[in-house]
């Protein structure tokens, strides 16, 4: 069965920075497009950063040059380095992946959510 499971979360200040991790498991063929979304209570989940199965990285404007998305194909793991964490960057992140798995001899592609993990910024 595939599953992504994160990591990374935490309290850090404002300025400091954090790591996610976001590990794919199971029968994987390959993984196509990519991304991390957050969400906060009473607002809908936001993307912050995807790479499209094109290989086509984009960030939400609220990120770009702090944020960055990078995948290690080996591991079936992608990550999102966070630099210069604001307070408005709380929020629970979710990693999501199109990903294409083998059962019983045959592909089949899915879409999959980590469980969420919190990042809390201190100001």
């Amino acid at each position: 069965q595939v599953q992504l499971v994160e990591s990374g979360g935490g309290l850090v200040q404002a300025g400091g920075s954090l790591r996610l991790s976001c590990a794919a498991s199971g029968s994987i063929f390959s993984i196509n497009a990519m991304g991390w979304y957050r969400q906060t209570p009473g607002k809908q989940r936001e993307v912050v950063a995807a790479i499209t199965s094109g290989g086509t990285t984009t960030y939400a404007d609220s990120v770009k040059g702090r944020f960055t998305l990078s995948r290690d194909n080996a591991k079936n793991t992608f990550y999102l380095q966070m630099n210069s964490l604001k307070f408005d960057d709380t929020a629970v992140y979710y990693c999501n992946a199109q990903i294409r798995y083998d059962r019983g001899g045959l592909l089949y592609t899915q879409n999959y959510w980590g469980q969420g993990t919190q990042v809390t910024v201190s100001s």
